[in-house]
This record gives C-alpha cells, sequence and structure tokens, in this order.
C-alpha cells in the first residue's frame, strides 16, 4: 500500500523529535489513570521554544494510548464562540448543525483537546473556562500552548485549582540537544560546537539543523557575538536555494504577513508560487489563515542583520511593501482595510521611536464600527470614568450632533449589551456653528489656530480627535489603542478634501515623539483641561504635506539611519524643567545607565534641565540636547578620573556605562575587583556623579 505524504511528515518529524520527557510523562500519567488528576494542561513559554511541536508529541502518545486526539490552532480561529464551535465542527467532520460540545461530551473514553498558540484567543479564556469545558466530559483532557503565562484566575479559582497544571517550557538540557542533533544527522565531530553556541534553544537547534542539511560537510564557525540566533541566521542565509530565494526570507522578516500575491508583487513576477511554497517548507516560518510569518526571533535576525549588511535593498523592499499595501488599501473595506493598515504601520515596527507606541502582535479580536444610538449610554459611561463629568457634557452634544463620526471598537465573539472596547469621536470642525465651538473649548481653541494659521477654504474639511480612549485602560499601550491608532491613520487617508486634523493627548510629553516621527506639529495654544485632566494638542496641514507624501516621509524616518534626528515641523520651544534635588539625582543616575542608548535618553527629564537649556540653542534639536546631556555626563566622569579619591569610583562606572565590558561580572574580572566591592565602587561613582551635575544646576540657576 503506498503510504500518505502526511504520514511521512509525522514519521520526519517524531524522528528528529527529543527532550521533554518529564512533560510527556506527566502527560502518560494523566490519561492512564482511573481519574484524570486535572483537566487542563497549560504549557507556556517564549517563540522558538518547542510549544507547537511538542503538542505534536502529546497528540502521537494520545493515540498510542487509545485516546481520541482532536488539535486545533488559534491561527486559523475566529476568535469567537462561534469560531472556536466551528473549528471543532471541521476537525471532527461534523455537519453544520451538529453541536461539537455535544459530541465531545458524549464520547464514551478519553480525549485529548490541543489548542495551540492559545495568545491569540485569549479575550475568550473567560469563556473557555467558564461556559466551553464545564460542558465537556470529565475523561476530556484539554492541553493549551501559548506565549504568556496563563490568566491568574486560572490560579484562584477555587475550583480550577484543583484541576488545572502549568507547565513553562525551558531551553532543552545538554543531553537533549545532543540527541536533537544525532537524529537531524549534524555530523558528531560539529555537535558540540553547535551545543556551546546554542545553549539548548530549540528553534536554534533547528536553523543549526537546517544548515547542515543544505550545507553538507560545512564547518560550524559560529562568529563570537551575543546574538546567537542571528548568527546561525546569517550562516542559513548565505546559502539558500538561489538569490530569489533569500529575498522572500528578507520579504518575510520585512512584512507582518507574507502572502503570496505579495511576494509576487515585491519580487515583480507574475507567480510566486513555488517560492511561497518553499518559505511554507521552513522550520524557522509557521502558516496562519492570513498567510506566513517567521518566528520572533528568526524576523529580528533576518531583519537586522539585511539593515547592517544591504541598507540601499532594504530602503527598496521597503518601498515595494509600501506600494503594494498603497495599491490596495483603496480596493478593501472593514476588517480586511483595517488588517491592511497595520500591515503598513508594521513596516515601522523596527524604529526605536514608534515600537513602544503599538502592540504589534498579531491576533487581538477587536473592530471598529460605527457607533448606534444605543451605544452612547455606554460610550458617556466610558467617557465619565476617564475623564469626569465636564467632559460628559462635551461629549453628550457630539454624540448627539455628530454621530456618524463617532467609531466604536468592539471585541469579537462580546454579547450585544458588553460595553464597546473603546471609542474614536471624530468632530467634523466645518459643521460645527460659532455657538457650540464656543461650548466646547477645546475645539474653540482649535478653531482659533486653525483661523490664524490656515484658515478652510470651501469644500475643504478639519477634524479633532475630540475623544480618544480604551474601554480598560484609557489611552495607555493597548491591543485597543492600537486599533484606534489604525483607524485614526485610516481618516488621514482616506477621507476626502481633508485639510487639517487635531489630535489631543493626556500625557503630551509622553506622546511627544511619535507625533515628531509622524509630522504632527505640537499647538500649545489648543491645550485645553477638562475634570483633573490637561490635555496637550499636535495637529498636521494636510495641503502642505498631502497623504501620499505623508506617507513617504514616514518611509524616510523609517529607514533612516538616524531616526533620533526627527522633530516637529514647528517645534514648540520647551520651558526649562525644574526637579527636586531627589528627582533631578535620580534621573542623572538614569541617564548613565542609558549613556550610550540616545533612544533611551529620548524621553528623558533631563533635557530640558537648565544646566542643558543653558549650554545650546533656543530651537535646539532633541538629537542636539541629548548630545549635550551626554557631554555633560561626561565631564563629569572626568572630574571623577582626576580624583586620586574617585579615580576606583570613575573606572566601575567606565567600564559599566561609559565603555561597557560585556558583562558586569566580566567589568568586576576587568578591575580585579570582588563582585561586592565593583558594585558598591559603581553604586558611590554614580551618587559622584549625580553631585557633580546637581552642583551645576543649582549654579545655572542660581
Amino acid at each position: 500500500m503506498s503510504t500518505r505524504l502526511a504520514d511521512r511528515l509525522q514519521a520526519a518529524r517524531q524522528r528528529r523529535f527529543a527532550g521533554r520527557q518529564a512533560e510527556l510523562a506527566l502527560l502518560r500519567s494523566a490519561l492512564t489513570a482511573a481519574d484524570l488528576p486535572f483537566a487542563v494542561l497549560y504549557i507556556h513559554g517564549p517563540g522558538g521554544i518547542g510549544k507547537t511541536t511538542l503538542l505534536a508529541e502529546c497528540t502521537q502518545v494520545a493515540t498510542a494510548l487509545g485516546a481520541r486526539t482532536i488539535a486545533l490552532d488559534a491561527r486559523t480561529i475566529d476568535p469567537s464562540p462561534t469560531g472556536v464551535a466551528i473549528a471543532l465542527q471541521h476537525a471532527l467532520g461534523l455537519g453544520e448543525n451538529e453541536s461539537p460540545i455535544n459530541h465531545i461530551a458524549s464520547y464514551p473514553g478519553r480525549l485529548l483537546l490541543t489548542i495551540d498558540t492559545y495568545e491569540l484567543i485569549v479575550p475568550l479564556d473567560t469563556w473557555f473556562r467558564d461556559e466551553l469545558l464545564p460542558q465537556l466530559s470529565a475523561d476530556t483532557l484539554v492541553v493549551l500552548a501559548g506565549r504568556e503565562p496563563p490568566p491568574l484566575v486560572w490560579r484562584t479559582d477555587p475550583g480550577w485549582q484543583q484541576l488545572f497544571r502549568a507547565l513553562a517550557l525551558r531551553n532543552l538540557s545538554s543531553t537533549e540537544s545532543d540527541e536533537y542533533l544525532e537524529r537531524s544527522a549534524v555530523p558528531a565531530d560539529q555537535r558540540q560546537r553547535v551545543l556551546e553556541f546554542t545553549h539548548g534553544h530549540p528553534l536554534a537547534l533547528s536553523l543549526a539543523a537546517d544548515l547542515f542539511a543544505q550545507r553538507p560537510g560545512v564547518l560550524f564557525q559560529p562568529e563570537e557575538a551575543p546574538d546567537m540566533i542571528k548568527t546561525l541566521l546569517e550562516l542559513f542565509v548565505q546559502k539558500v536555494p538561489g538569490p530569489a530565494h533569500r529575498v522572500v526570507l528578507e520579504i518575510c522578516a520585512l512584512v507582518n504577513v507574507t502572502t503570496e500575491p505579495l511576494l509576487a508583487a515585491m519580487l515583480d513576477l507574475p507567480e510566486a508560487r513555488d517560492l511561497f511554497e518553499w518559505l511554507r517548507s521552513l522550520s524557522l516560518t509557521a502558516s496562519m489563515r492570513q498567510g506566513v510569518f517567521p518566528h520572533d526571533l528568526a524576523r529580528e535576525a533576518l531583519t537586522a542583520d539585511l539593515r547592517w549588511r544591504n541598507p540601499l535593498w532594504y530602503r527598496e523592499l521597503h518601498r515595494r511593501a509600501r506600494e503594494y499595501y498603497s495599491q490596495h488599501l483603496h480596493k478593501t473595506s472593514g476588517a480586511e482595510q483595517q488588517a491592511l493598515l497595520h500591515d503598513y504601520i508594521y513596516l515601522h515596527r523596527t524604529n526605536p521611536i514608534v515600537r513602544p507606541f503599538y502592540e504589534w502582535q498579531q491576533g487581538f479580536s477587536i473592530v471598529a464600527e460605527p457607533a448606534q444610538p444605543a451605544d452612547i449610554p455606554n460610550l458617556l459611561h466610558m467617557i465619565e470614568t476617564h475623564e469626569g463629568q465636564e467632559s460628559v457634557a462635551y461629549a453628550k452634544h457630539w454624540l448627539e450632533t455628530q454621530l456618524d463620526g463617532v467609531l466604536v471598537l468592539r471585541e469579537i465573539g462580546a454579547t450585544a449589551d458588553t460595553t464597546p472596547a473603546g471609542v474614536l469621536v471624530m468632530v467634523a470642525m466645518e459643521r460645527t456653528t460659532p455657538s457650540e465651538r464656543a461650548a466646547d473649548p477645546a475645539i474653540q481653541r482649535a478653531w482659533d489656530v486653525l483661523q490664524q494659521q490656515a484658515p478652510l477654504r470651501s469644500g475643504q474639511r478639519a477634524t479633532h480627535f475630540r475623544f480618544w480612549l480604551a474601554r480598560d485602560s484609557y489611552q495607555a499601550i493597548s491591543s485597543v489603542q492600537t486599533v484606534l491608532m489604525v483607524q485614526i491613520v485610516r481618516h488621514y487617508l482616506v477621507t476626502p478634501q481633508l485639510a487639517y486634523t487635531f489630535f489631543p493627548v493626556s500625557e503630551a510629553d509622553f506622546w511627544g515623539p511619535l507625533a515628531a516621527y509622524a509630522n504632527l506639529t505640537r499647538h500649545p495654544q489648543a491645550d485645553f483641561s477638562s475634570g483633573q485632566r490637561t490635555f496637550g494638542v499636535f495637529g498636521h496641514d494636510w495641503r502642505t504635506t498631502p497623504p501620499n507624501a505623508w506617507l513617504g516621509l514616514l518611509a524616510e524616518r523609517e529607514v533612516a539611519s538616524d531616526a533620533l534626528m526627527i522633530q516637529t515641523s514647528v517645534p514648540a520651544v520647551p520651558q526649562p524643567v525644574v526637579l527636586s534635588e531627589p528627582d533631578f539625582l535620580a534621573a542623572v543616575e538614569e541617564a548613565v545607565h542609558h549613556f550610550l542608548r540616545p533612544d533611551r535618553l529620548y524621553a528623558s527629564s533631563l533635557l530640558h534641565a537648565q544646566v542643558v537649556v543653558a549650554r545650546i540653542a533656543a530651537d535646539a534639536s532633541t538629537a542636539e540636547r541629548i548630545a549635550m546631556l551626554q557631554t555633560i555626563i561626561r565631564e563629569a566622569c572626568d572630574v571623577l578620573q582626576a580624583s586620586p579619591r574617585d579615580i576606583r569610583l570613575y573606572r566601575a562606572v567606565y567600564h559599566t556605562y561609559i565603555q561597557p565590558a560585556v558583562t558586569q561580572e566580566r567589568a568586576a574580572e576587568m578591575l580585579d575587583l570582588p563582585f561586592s566591592t565593583y558594585r558598591r565602587h559603581l553604586k558611590q561613582g554614580l551618587s559622584r556623579i549625580a553631585e557633580l551635575v546637581w552642583v551645576s544646576e543649582v549654579s545655572v540657576a542660581n
């Protein structure tokens, strides 16, 4: 009889499986017990640690023990109760009208249900725990696998405490790693080199095995670098089947999700099926309904390597991806357009300014929809919770008169009476009357700015994003906030005759770097207060920089060699910051910690301290302020170096932050000091530097 390809694939996977014996022993003991000792096993660990591989082996073990198995992957499931039911129907081969829950509950025997990438459907966790799982048979064992530890409620609920187990996956031991390499046909004389370099990280081991499979006889000589995955990927990428395959890998690392049409467009080919299938076959990639994506560590390494090795080609690929998204943006709508915009913004993921302001992980199950009159009470309550009663009065008017400019964010699968997850209230300023503007200081002040600087012409439109917030986290970084930002960008790109936009934030200093990156101008004269909150306002004139030009500008900033040079087009000149002595000393010590990290110094309050402001031009850029702060710190270090009493403190600081050793332990060795003595010198040195800079600050102030 002929063998199915699936059987051959499974046999190959099992031949290479190594380790995880303790985890599998736990599974076997549970499945063979008279009564299941627990109903849910939750496996968690970072990307590349081997969760998916372990789940596949769990299925094999259960099958060998006579248990029925159902394997689901959350990447292929619509994150809603209905989506889970449909996935179970397909896995069980049931008809559309057959209940998968009833089918599972009535199964007469042990059953193993596994769900991979559970983090993508965590919003359904309460429904899983309280509604779905209790309906299953007592002979059903559920194994969940995700990147994050399980929600706390699994451990605190009195019932689930007894029926729940959690396992955190770690790197493989040296013995397990050696076994894996042996099963992967890595030459015996090369394994020790691989083991010493990979330290048992499953993804690194897999990449090393792929290297030997594609380059038989290669001598494994990794470069001395702290990022082992980056080095392995560099070795792997050098020997792909051909130049086109290398480009495919680079594209996959750059974009959020790779599809066959996107690949063909970026490669300028009529079709790219063979290359796409090759990409899908690699161990460093995974597939989901939307397309193919690399493991996180592989993506980071490939992207960093490309930007360092060939920055011009990186820029070109970035341009091609932008062009593809731009061409398809106006051909889509709704959730599809939202996903496309997220992919567009994803191109800026590696930028040190933009990266902290979004949740980049795929899988948040939130969609934006036009608000309905029935939403108004919930929206007003949400605004009152975060901004107070004064804001409610303003919001009530705009919700009643311009409801067509309001978007609500809903969690997929939420019931109809659940409060929306977030709201975006866009006031069309050209439609406001003088009395309406006078009743809301936020709109009135923005209108005054508009009249003074860039009055609207006939037919032009101006938008004030008057309210934007998440139900649970207000304007903090979250998946809801990310979707809100995507909708704001969507408004920029698809609104006809848009002339000006105003974007208010409750923490202007926090959002300033992102606003500067997005070429938004700070408008202090448009700032306003509501209750206990004061809002800073940023704006953009779309007549001087239209959407396409704006996208091009952002693209140039993404691929620029020094993104930190970016500043607002009309920068507001900040006043010197006056800090208390304890806060100032703490800020100096933190700045020394990040002496070689301009991206971290970018947010330092010391950039506007008097000791810095006194030595730079009034309109100095952020990069110039950072450079001056570094100069002041170095001058304080020089004072320590010149003092016989403080030279030992200087050396500890120098080898830790100014010219740092690889680790603090290594710095102590270089100084020939016990580690405890080194740490004491380092602490004293930081304090002395902070005191010296404080003296300079006080001198300037006086």
